[in-house]
């Protein structure tokens, strides 16, 4: 292991740490909040909901497969995957932040429209970031992968643990890449997003919620992608010894 990846381990083993230290009582009350709500909602608009997303991510994807590079560029290290991808992160950052603020600024219709578009993004930026270290998203499992880097990104305190125990040991756990839950997936980052995505709707200060908001829901999806696929470079390259 040399000194770049050493110190990509060790921030790796931080980054963990991070994510399963309890949250706030301010987010938890938060979140204990949103499932009263969630309760009220009927099944029925709840499966509505849900198919409705998992249409929209399943077709972001196959269309993102279909127009990825045919010969990506090879990174054999770490360090060259790792700059390649903060070079994807500003650039998607730079494009989230362009539509939040354009989205922002047009008030509720245009409001509403945000959605979409922002989940559309992300599914691409996690598509391209699967194809910079080098696994192949033409494979089944290797989408649903990324959809659990979506869900780890956006999820709250108990569901980050899970998902993160399912990432780390996704070899025994890929095989069940039928097992995995979309309304779970839908509800917790509507919940994750919907206070941020409500101030968006208010003129005035809408395109300024929405690029700011943009960018650090694509800084934090960023953080996660890159520290997940380190921690499976790492994982594989201790089975190579």
């Amino acid at each position: 292991m040399n000194e770049y990846e050493q110190r990509a381990l060790v921030e790796v083993e931080e980054w963990k740490r991070k994510l399963q230290k309890r949250s706030s009582i301010l987010n938890r009350a938060s979140k204990k909040a949103q499932n009263k709500i969630n309760s009220y909602i009927p099944d029925k608009i709840q499966q509505t909901i849900t198919e409705a997303i998992k249409q929209m991510i399943q077709a972001t994807l196959a269309g993102s497969n279909i127009l990825k590079k045919k010969n990506p560029a090879l990174f054999h290290t770490l360090q060259g995957k790792d700059e390649e991808l903060t070079k994807k992160i500003g650039q998607y950052k730079k494009v989230a932040v362009v539509e939040g603020a354009g989205t922002g600024a047009g008030g509720i219709l245009l409001g509403l429209a945000d959605f979409p578009l922002l989940l559309s993004i992300k599914m691409n930026f996690l598509m391209e970031t699967a194809t910079i270290y080098g696994y192949d998203t033409d494979k089944l499992e290797e989408r649903i992968y990324l959809l659990y880097i979506f869900q780890l990104a956006f999820s709250s305190e108990g569901k980050r643990r899970e998902v993160l125990e399912i990432i780390e040991s996704w070899k025994e756990e890929k095989h069940k890449v039928a097992g995995l839950n979309w309304q779970e997936l839908q509800q917790e980052y509507r919940d994750f997003i919907d206070f941020v995505k409500m101030l968006q709707l208010v003129p005035g200060i809408g395109a300024a919620v929405g690029a700011y908001a943009n960018y650090n829901l694509l800084d934090q999806l960023g953080e996660t992608a890159r520290n997940v696929y380190r921690w499976r470079y790492f994982q594989e390259q201790e089975k190579m010894k």
